[in-house]
């Protein structure tokens, strides 16, 4: 055991690469030690949980582990699927259980609380150890959080053969824990509406790459979907339809799902952009509303922002924002706005009879507007999350714990981190999954889509988060994720057009770095990605091929120079 495991190592230091055999495991681990041994599930194979009052989201994922280690059912990624294993099978050892067990002093709390907590507090490092020889395999975390990826990698390591789970690579030995602690998925459900039902199978498919939040831009200008307890006529006049809306209960079933996965709902209610819709039911907030040409007063149809020069709309913005984000467990809400169009007040008479009468700027109203809807949020107990024009663009007060996003241009998080924001990285030029797809507005049959091309899993994975920052501003950097804005997706493509190229960035964030230190490899990570898609696919997601099968199951013979 010992040899195999020093060959392995030697291996991975000597080419910089994993060996071959190890393609399952997605984000890959901190430290990896894999062996050459076989050793298969036992029909009676149990999970052993050694947690004194174990809360039951750890209980429901435990079960959630055996079902797909009893039902994933994948074939190896290799030619013949496994069938060249059956002579190691016949001889190989079985493993019975996999202990699961706490750090000696760890508080014992539900993966449900452990993942909403503050970022940079979440412990989501484990150790997980399978011996080769049959007895118990174990796994240790300091939460229950740390337990629940663990079990993530558990069930990646195994495949199925002619009646038989089996691994091929035992003993194996994992230290994990997550380069950064934000790795996020943000998905538009205002332009499209997207059924409970696709949201959670989307929380399902982010939890299996450890991706830890979902940043749900639940509003914009199309629609306003969102049923609010104090402001219902929002969603009454501003829904697609009366079944297109989510309830409260609905966002609390979703947040409560996503929680109990690991991940932490981070909502987005866009301001002062991207608010045409609330003229439907206050039209007298709203500024040049459907005005034409759109393109004038908008990046998009339809045009309209809020008048936020205006106390009583500053004031209805607070409430509108603190009452939703009371109801929600997550320290961070997200009040955008990016895109803001001035052109859009230069002729608006309420908003200049405001600035004149009181010769406060536009730039001046806004910064007041920020500080008061900003200023609600602080007093919640919530992390105000902006786009990255309010920092670039206007010159306004922020409070130093805001958070910025990137998102025009990966070349911006430079200038934000010079301000000492924390960021999070969700540049357009590698992280938007809808780009690529051409023009959607009508009148443009040649045209492409603003951020063409399409970003490959591989654009994507090749980005750098440090990329021409200072080491001194190494640690603003909170994490990162890729994006769905959904002009032209809803519940008809949200798999394929974010699976399994959103598993990237989880990837980025997580690991950082191979485990022998190398730089993440686009070459190496293939493989890997792989068998992240076909065992989406075998769990219900249909993620799209990234090659054809053929290549699939022979790496590298489809390299380009290969």
């Amino acid at each position: 055991m010992a040899f195999s495991r020093y060959v392995v190592v030697l291996a991975l230091v000597a080419g910089c690469l994993l060996p071959s055999s190890v393609q399952a495991l997605w984000p890959i681990p901190t430290t990896l030690e894999t062996g050459m041994t076989t050793l298969k599930i036992s029909p009676a194979f149990y999970f052993d949980v050694q947690i004194e009052g174990a809360p039951p989201d750890l209980c429901d994922a435990v079960a959630q582990s055996q079902y797909y280690l009893e039902n994933d059912k994948l074939g190896r990624l290799v030619v013949g699927r496994g069938a060249n294993d059956t002579t190691a099978l016949a001889s190989a050892m079985t493993l019975s259980k996999l202990t699961l067990s706490l750090a000696s002093g760890a508080t014992v709390g539900s993966i449900s609380s452990e993942a909403v907590k503050p970022l940079g507090t979440r412990s989501e490092e484990y150790a997980l150890m399978i011996p080769a020889d049959g007895s118990a395999a174990t796994l240790t975390a300091n939460s229950t959080l740390g337990l629940y990826r663990g079990l993530t990698t558990f069930n990646q390591l195994f495949y199925y053969y002619g009646g038989v789970t089996y691994t091929s690579i035992s003993p194996i030995t994992i230290t994990d824990a997550p380069a950064y602690p934000f790795r996020g998925l943000a998905l538009d459900t205002s332009r499209n509406y997207y059924p409970v039902s696709d949201i959670l199978r989307t929380l399902d498919a982010m939890s299996w790459v450890k991706i830890n939040t979902f940043h749900w831009h639940i509003t914009d200008s199309q629609s306003f979907p969102l049923e609010v307890a104090q402001y219902p006529e929002l969603a009454i006049n501003g829904a697609y339809s009366p079944q297109e809306v989510y309830t409260a209960s609905d966002v609390q079933y979703i947040v409560q799902y996503a929680a109990a996965r690991g991940i932490d709902v981070m909502m987005e209610i866009d301001t002062p952009g991207h608010t045409a819709i609330i003229a439907a039911t206050y039209p007298e907030y709203v500024a040049c509303f459907d005005a034409r040409p759109w393109a004038d007063f908008a990046n998009e149809p339809p045009a309209g922002q809020l008048r936020f020069a205006l106390p009583e709309v500053m004031n209805f913005t607070a409430s509108l924002l603190t009452n939703v984000a009371k109801t929600l467990p997550s320290y961070y809400f997200s009040t955008g706005g990016d895109e803001l169009n001035t052109n859009c007040y230069a002729n608006d008479y309420l908003t200049q009879r405001q600035l004149n009468s009181t010769g406060i700027t536009l730039n001046g109203a806004l910064d007041t507007f920020t500080q008061t809807t900003h200023g609600a949020l602080i007093a919640q107990g919530k992390t105000p999350v902006v786009w990255e024009e309010m920092v670039l663009n206007w010159n306004i007060t922020l409070s130093n714990e805001t958070i910025v996003m990137i998102w025009i241009s990966s070349a911006d998080a430079a200038a934000v981190a010079g301000r000492g924001f924390r960021i999070i990285q969700a540049p357009s030029n590698y992280f938007y999954l809808d780009c690529g797809a051409g023009e959607w507005l009508g009148d443009g049959p040649t045209g492409n889509s603003w951020c063409d091309p399409f970003k490959t899993w591989s654009e994507a994975y090749t980005f750098d988060p440090l990329a021409n920052l200072t080491e001194a501003q190494y640690k603003l950097v909170l994490g990162g994720e890729q994006l769905l804005w959904s002009e032209q997706s809803g519940p008809q493509n949200v798999d394929p057009i974010v699976w399994p190229r959103a598993a990237s960035s989880a990837e980025i964030f997580w690991s950082g770095k191979q485990p022998t230190g190398a730089a993440l490899n686009v070459t190496e990570a293939l493989p890997r990605l792989h068998d992240v898609r076909y065992r989406m696919v075998q769990r219900g997601v249909n993620a799209i091929p990234l090659q054809p099968h053929w290549c699939a199951l022979r790496p590298d013979a489809c390299d380009l120079y290969g």
